[in-house]
C-alpha cells in the first residue's frame, strides 16, 4: 500500500465520520406515547384518570423569542364527583411539560 491510498482513505474516513456526527446530532422528537405516559403518571399520583389523548404529530410553537416543537394532549379525571379536564403542552425534544390548564 502506498501513502497516497492511505491518505485518501484516511481523509474519506474523516469526512464520513464528520457527516455522520452531524446527522446524529440533529434533534429528533421524543415519542408522543412516552410523553403521554409520563404526564399520566404524574396525574395518577393525585388520583385515577378517566381518559387521555395526545396529538402524535409535533407542531411548531413560539412564545416570545423561544421556538420549539410541542405535543398537545389532555387528561380527564373525576374528583369529588366532578369531571375535570386538563390540556397540556409538552416540549417534543425534552418531554418537559410547558403548561397545564383546565378546559
Amino acid at each position: 500500500m502506498n501513502w497516497k491510498s492511505f491518505i485518501a482513505g484516511a481523509v474519506t474516513g474523516l469526512i464520513g465520520g464528520y457527516c455522520l456526527r452531524k446527522v446524529l446530532e440533529e434533534k429528533v422528537p421524543l415519542s408522543g406515547e412516552k410523553i403521554l405516559a409520563d404526564v399520566k403518571e404524574a396525574f395518577k399520583r393525585e388520583g385515577s384518570i378517566d381518559g387521555s389523548w395526545m396529538q402524535m404529530k409535533p407542531e411548531d410553537y413560539q412564545k416570545h423569542a423561544l421556538k420549539t416543537k410541542i405535543y398537545r394532549g389532555g387528561i380527564m379525571r373525576t374528583r369529588d364527583g366532578e369531571r375535570q379536564q386538563f390540556e397540556f403542552i409538552a416540549d417534543a425534544y425534552t418531554g418537559s411539560v410547558l403548561d397545564v390548564y383546565p378546559i
